[in-house]
Parts: structure tokens; sequence; C-alpha cells
């Protein structure tokens, strides 16, 4: 793709360009499309709605799971919409934006307000950073060994490769997202409260629908249940978890600990990983993977994301974090990166050995 507004790239030896400049080299795809967004959110509903039926509808039950797991995964995309919505980059209105937001987001039981605190201003404004980012935020070896033993064990299955589902359920859903307490959220707002009446709401009425529809069609409300509802939503957690994890832990990516430290790293670019798959997945998943450019500029839309990642990786050459998704490299990804040392700025096992290069700050 060629983009004739660019100036020449800059050398990976020169200085990084200042924020601004990088964000005024997407400026051309930063344009948002109200009709483009609307059928974006209706396909998806109704692909979700879709997948829902199809747990009741058919008989057979492994075709039931199968449609169950395939629900979880519209939930994803249902949501990498609402992430949009969240960011105000999805439609140019801010009040659209936040109603189509807590629509979406519905499925997935994600309250809108606490998905705006806790991603948009702490882990976009301080990403990477230890004692702000809390996303998959590794422990140093003596904050490990200072655990009591299920936790440390909890840790270990945390970071199997394995669980990415568990992390995401009980870390960030349970504890921080469902109606958390003054420990995980000591600032308590009102909407805060409404956003989990809704979603509560909203899981209620999706639960009966399905006992209503198993009754109806004399099938087990149980096996239901588990098809399109509970199996949906831990598919869905599983995701999340796993392509937040993969969006931010890698070899080649650095954790901080230090706010001077960090910002020297020029974090917007160097803490992000773009993550490229084969058969289009990137494309089914919303283009949430071309991470980098999201980074750089959060205001522009999900639909214009590989444009500005093109953009990026041709402007600054070998200074993104480029890997081609294989199941073996996420699980050596899952070995490697147990703890983090912050001294040495690398990765280490859950003995403290390294097991990654230490850091290059540019």
């Amino acid at each position: 793709m060629h983009f004739s507004h660019l100036p020449e790239p800059v050398s990976p030896s020169a200085a990084m360009p200042h924020r601004k400049v990088i964000r005024s080299w997407l400026l051309p795809v930063a344009q948002r499309n109200t009709g483009r967004a609307l059928a974006l959110v209706l396909l998806d509903l109704c692909l979700f709605a879709l997948a829902i039926t199809a747990t009741v509808w058919l008989q057979n039950t492994a075709i039931k799971l199968l449609f169950g797991a395939i629900a979880g995964f519209i939930i994803g995309r249902l949501f990498i919409l609402g992430h949009d919505a969240c960011h105000q980059s999805f439609t140019p209105h801010r009040r659209l934006n936040r109603w189509l937001g807590r629509l979406v987001f519905l499925p997935s039981l994600t309250l809108y307000s606490l998905w705006d605190v806790g991603h948009n201003m702490v882990h976009h404004g301080y990403t990477n950073l230890k004692g702000f980012d809390f996303v998959w935020h590794p422990l140093s070896l003596d904050e490990f060994q200072a655990l009591p033993r299920w936790r440390q064990w909890l840790e270990r299955v945390y970071r199997s490769g394995w669980a990415p589902w568990l992390y995401y359920l009980v870390e960030m859903w349970w504890q921080r997202m469902y109606f958390p307490n003054r420990r995980t959220m000591p600032t308590r707002r009102p909407v805060f409260v409404w956003d989990g009446v809704l979603v509560t709401m909203a899981a209620l009425v999706w639960i009966s629908l399905l006992v209503i529809a198993a009754l109806a069609t004399a099938q087990s409300i149980w096996l239901t249940l588990a098809a399109g509802f509970v199996l949906p939503f831990l598919f869905w957690n599983a995701m999340i978890g796993f392509v937040v994890y993969v969006h931010h832990t890698h070899t080649g990516i650095a954790w901080y600990d230090q706010k001077i430290k960090w910002a020297a790293s020029q974090p917007f670019v160097s803490t992000t990983v773009h993550l490229t798959f084969r058969y289009r997945i990137g494309a089914l998943l919303h283009h949430i993977m071309e991470h980098t450019a999201h980074h750089v500029d959060m205001s522009i839309p999900l639909y214009r994301l590989q444009e500005a990642q093109q953009i990026l990786e041709t402007m600054l050459p070998m200074r993104i974090v480029i890997q081609k998704f294989s199941w073996r490299w996420y699980f050596d990804t899952a070995r490697r990166c147990k703890l983090y040392d912050f001294r040495r700025q690398c990765w280490t096992n859950f003995s403290g050995l390294p097991t990654s290069a230490a850091a290059v700050v540019s």
C-alpha cells in the first residue's frame, strides 16, 4: 500500500519522533464512519442471536456446545466494537458511542463505566508501568516468594498458558469489573452501580430466556444453560484473557517500575506487540491485533487500524515488535515470561533465572 503523504521513514538509529509527529502520519486514516459502525454492530448482534438460538434449536449435544463456543467468539467481536465505542473512536458521535458501547458490552457482562476507567485511563495512560497498569502485570521474584503457597500455585496456573480464561474471570471481571470492592476500586460513582445493575439485568434476561426455551422444547435446562450461557461466557473470558496477554507479553517487551525509565522507553510504541495471523483471523478479530497503532492513537477506528499499522511499520522500521503467531511461540512465551526482574529489565522463570535478554530503551 502506498502512502504518498508520508515523509521518509525514520532511521532505526535516529531518535524516536514525538508522539504528536507520529500521530500526524495517521491523520488520513483516522476518519470515523457512523454507517459502517452501525453495520458492524447489527452484523455481530445478529450473529450472536443466531449462535445462541442454535444452542437451543439443535439437538446434538456436541453441536450445541460448538455453537456455544462460536457464541463466545462473537461476544469477543461485540466486545471489540464496544472497546472502540468506549474510546470514542467508533463513530463521530460521543453520546451514540456511549450507548452503543453499553449495548455491545452486555453479552460479555462488562460494565462500560468501569472499563472506561480501568482501560482508557489506567492501561492506556500507563501501559506496562508497575503499580499502575494492572492487567497481566508480572511479579518480581521477591514479590512471588512473599506470597502464600496457595497464591504462588495460582500464579503458576495463570501463567501456564492454559488459563487465560481463569485469570480474566477472577482477576479482572470478578474483582474489577463487576461491583468491585473499595480495595480494587476506591472511587465510588453512581454510574458504576447503575452499569452493574444493567449488566445484571441483561444476564438474568439471558438466563430466563434460555430456561423458557428449554422448557418449551422439553430439553434439559442445565444443558441449555451450559451451552447457551456458561460456555459462551467462559469462552469469551478465555478469548480476552489471551488477547490482552499476547498484546503486552513478549520476551522483547519490557515492564517498568520507575516512571522516568518508563517514559524514556517511548511506551506507546515499545510496550505493544503486533501479532499477525494466517487465514485472516486478524480480520475476524476486527483488527484488534494491530495494537501498536491503537496505542499510538486511540481515536483511530478499528476498521482503519490495518492501514494505520502499515503506516507505522513503514515509518518506524525495526522499532515495532511484530510477531507471527503460532501455538509453539505462545507456549514458549508462557514458559519464559513468568516473573520480571525490574533491575535487569528481563523476564525470568519462577526461580528468578533470566529467560530473555535485557530490554533496550530507545
